[in-house]
């Protein structure tokens, strides 16, 4: 695709938002199971990819909805509403299949996503940090590595990751059938237990170089200016989404405990301060998703002209979702400090929270990236550019 291509606003946005509210509740019955298993049920994953999720983040030339940004962060806010694991695994399924169908070359692509339209098409998961080994040999590469944090991986059919290729450093995305690799089974964790974002490891694979794809590009195969992004600051659209919607359910949990727990003797809920308290998150949260659309709209604007972003759009668009994730973190705090009991027993203000305290982790929000944003901003280092999550230069 050439560099006017024009964003693409699509209308199917509201039919799949009322898709994914019809969820709501099954999600929410099947919450405890689904930690239970350590990933969602088949059915809960089949039902929320039938919504069209994943499809939503697939290029329109090959049968998807291909929404721009801000409709992309709209679907995995509401999705993260209902159930910040089920938000989780699927922005991650989204992100990894519609930048892969984005950027594989041609021949993969038609192997690869066959038939969108009718729901044929491979899912991909898997990671773009830490990145493998790979051997030139004949027209592919040879392949081993460690990768972590594959969040989806039980849903895929196909894997996504990072490799350096021998002798010139260049960096590489890859797509192998998900049979080709070991999962390690590994993950024991606090929150998100129910994302199945395990580790994966394989020893010399064979990788044709045409299911390869230069991990820095900004230039897609398949699909319009969305894709210019490139694939790290896709992944920002959608953990931005993710913290914004988890953040507001459980300001509205917080306020069914205070509904319920008004009035009665002794309740903290009835103090000044808690009113004090909840006005601030509250601001907080708005404050926040209103920036993210600013910011956004920005960027939209961008892309729509047929120009890549600028230095300080990428600054911005990091900071953004820092700033984003970290307001959801604050927003918890107050959560966990006035529900009492509803916080530490099994439901949904405990299962957000540890959510919550484990998404916020992600590199992606890293303090590193903040600091690095800071540096841009204040001045010192106008030259400086953005390689993946580094500044460098």
């Amino acid at each position: 695709m050439t560099g006017t291509a024009r964003l693409h606003l699509s209308p199917e946005l509201p039919a799949l938002l009322d898709r994914i509210d019809a969820l709501g509740g099954s999600l929410d019955a099947g919450a405890d199971a689904a930690e239970d298993l350590g990933r969602l049920p088949e059915h809960t994953a089949r039902a929320l990819l039938d919504t069209g999720i994943v499809a939503a983040e697939l290029p329109r030339s090959l049968g998807g909805h291909e929404f721009a940004p801000l409709q992309l962060i709209e679907t995995v806010e509401r999705l993260s509403y209902h159930d910040a694991a089920a938000g989780w695994t699927m922005f991650a399924l989204q992100l990894v299949t519609g930048s892969t169908a984005a950027f594989i070359g041609d021949a993969a692509a038609a192997d690869l996503f066959p038939d969108v339209a009718g729901g044929e098409y491979a899912l991909v998961a898997g990671h773009g940090t830490r990145p493998g080994r790979a051997v030139p040999e004949k027209d592919g590469y040879r392949v081993s590595g460690n990768w972590q944090f594959a969040s989806g991986m039980a849903h895929a059919t196909h894997v996504h990751s990072l490799i350096q290729v021998e002798g010139t450093g260049e960096m590489r995305i890859l797509t192998m059938p998900k049979s080709q690799v070991v999962l390690d089974g590994n993950w024991d964790v606090l929150g998100l237990r129910a994302t199945h974002s395990i580790d994966y490891h394989c020893h010399d694979v064979y990788v044709p170089h045409e299911y390869t794809y230069l991990a820095t590009t900004t230039t897609p195969v398949n699909g319009d200016a969305v894709y210019r992004l490139g694939l790290v600051n896709m992944a920002a659209i959608g953990h931005t989404g993710w913290a914004l919607g988890v953040g507001r359910r459980l300001l509205d949990e917080l306020r069914k405990v205070a509904g319920a727990r008004t009035g009665t003797r002794g309740a903290a809920v009835d103090t000044s301060q808690f009113h004090a308290e909840y006005a601030t998150a509250e601001a907080r949260l708005r404050s926040a998703r209103a920036w993210v659309t600013e910011a956004w709209r920005d960027f939209e604007a961008t892309l729509d002209a047929g120009d890549l972003l600028s230095t300080e759009q990428d600054t911005l668009l990091r900071l953004v979702l820092n700033h984003a994730t970290s307001t959801a973190r604050e927003v918890g705090g107050t959560v966990h400090r006035w529900a009492g009991s509803a916080a530490i027993r099994r439901g949904p203000i405990d299962r957000f929270l540890r959510d919550l305290h484990t998404g916020t982790q992600h590199i992606t929000s890293s303090p590193l990236v903040l600091q690095h944003c800071g540096r841009w901003l204040s001045g010192p280092r106008p030259e400086a550019r953005w390689n993946f999550l580094d500044l460098t230069g």
